[in-house]
């Protein structure tokens, strides 16, 4: 899971790295500044730019529907359904019978024969 993410993160950097600008140096031509010359006079009149606006944002929605669509397949499973079980069916009753009576023998006779004796 760790690999496809690496992965996926270096296959995106790989591919956004051409389109990223360089370093602009704009040491000393703005506005015609002492410089190399400056770039030309601009007149201030913008015509012909609408549709470099809308293929930025065709362009900027296409690669957010692919980083959407790449983020799904990325995400882990859901989870199982959930199952309920019916509780088990109570112990059956148990009867038991009674304690016998409590009944108590006479204790034995003590016999006693002087003949035995010494």
């Amino acid at each position: 899971m760790k690999t496809r993410i690496a992965a996926a993160a270096l296959l995106a950097a790989a591919l956004a790295a051409p389109l990223a600008p360089s370093a602009a140096q704009a040491q000393g031509w703005h506005r015609g500044g002492p410089g190399w010359g400056g770039p030309p006079p601009h007149h201030h009149h913008h015509r012909g730019d609408g549709g470099a606006v809308a293929a930025g944002i065709i362009g900027g929605l296409a690669l957010g529907a692919l980083a959407a669509g790449a983020a799904g397949l990325l995400a882990p499973p859901p989870p199982p359904p959930v199952t309920y079980y019916a509780p088990p069916p109570p112990p059956p009753v148990a009867y038991y019978a009674p304690p016998p009576p409590v009944a108590y023998a006479p204790p034995p006779a003590v016999v006693y024969q002087p003949a035995y004796a010494w």
